[in-house]
């Protein structure tokens, strides 16, 4: 039982619920999520099983894609609707389109971000969430993200709630992003609505609900949800070996740079179709390469 659900996560769970879930569905305790999504947020969390936990790692290193809305004039503890107001203010000035586009587009490209209060980020050995319960303000670390892309999507007639399709690396928490365009549109501002449509290349039309899932449950057919390992690894550099080199790399063997690499990332080696290991460079011989993960 080894493999992939492209679950598509319903409101109202954790990101653990649907752990928990999937393992009394699959009978099997080795299942694993692959990124946090608020409770409240629905969309794409990739679920690995089996041997396909091996690369939860590397399938939370990649890029995530969301639709968000921002709702101008008004921001809460949370940032997003369902924390309490500590901020309003009227709206006197019209904005235009061309305002919002312009600010859009201006955090394309690598960002500073300070978490928000309410996340699991930690900091001295406690997560900033139980800080916010307890009222306490602590110091948050800055961190670096990357926004690849970002497009405006509908708008309101008055201009103060529009959303938006983003593509961002990992660690971006879209919450704060929309908070910062407000900020920098002049105004209080929340993240109103959050889906996530891709993770990798994980996408919505791929994913598949609880309902389905129990269904397939019920026929004993639910490991035909599943899709190859190797699916979760299309982000990587993919290398094909001889079935010589297959024996050395299934014994997690160290080997000598191949030809055809070109990266210094993690890459995955395939013998045909079948995905052998996770190697990289070894970064005490830069000659050699060494196994990460192997999948014998």
């Amino acid at each position: 039982m080894d493999g992939i659900l492209p679950l598509w996560k319903p409101k109202g769970m954790t990101s653990h619920d649907c752990v928990i879930q999937i393992r009394k569905m699959f009978k099997t305790k080795k299942v694993g999520h692959t990124g946090t999504l608020d409770p409240e947020v629905e969309g794409v969390l990739p679920i690995c099983i089996g041997k396909a936990t091996k690369i939860v790692p590397y399938l939370m290193d990649t890029t995530k894609t969301y639709v968000a809305e921002v709702t101008l004039g008004v921001a809460t503890e949370t940032e997003d609707a369902h924390g309490k107001v500590i901020e309003q203010a009227d709206i006197e000035k019209p904005l235009t389109v061309a305002d919002i586009d312009d600010t859009l587009q201006s955090f394309v490209g690598e960002i500073t971000q300070i978490p928000p209060m309410y996340s699991a980020v930690k900091v001295k050995g406690k997560r900033l969430y139980e800080y916010a319960r307890e009222n306490k303000m602590v110091e948050r670390p800055e961190r670096q993200v990357t926004i690849y892309q970002i497009t405006r999507k509908e708008i309101s007639d008055d201009r103060h709630v529009f959303s938006f399709e983003v593509v961002s690396s990992k660690g971006t928490y879209i919450r704060t992003l929309c908070v910062d365009i407000g900020r920098k549109l002049g105004y209080p501002a929340h993240m109103s609505h959050l889906v996530r449509t891709e993770t990798g290349a994980f996408h919505k039309e791929n994913c598949v609900t609880f309902d389905m899932i129990e269904r397939a449950v019920l026929k004993q057919k639910q490991m035909d949800l599943l899709v190859p390992i190797g699916d979760g690894l299309k982000h990587l550099q993919r290398i094909t070996v001889d079935a010589l080199t297959k024996q050395r790399v299934l014994y997690g063997q160290k080997l000598p740079i191949l030809d055809q690499l070109s990266t210094d990332k993690p890459f995955a080696i395939f013998y045909e179709n079948e995905l052998l290991a996770i190697y990289q460079k070894d970064q005490n011989n830069p000659k050699q390469i060494r196994a990460l993960r192997v999948f014998n």
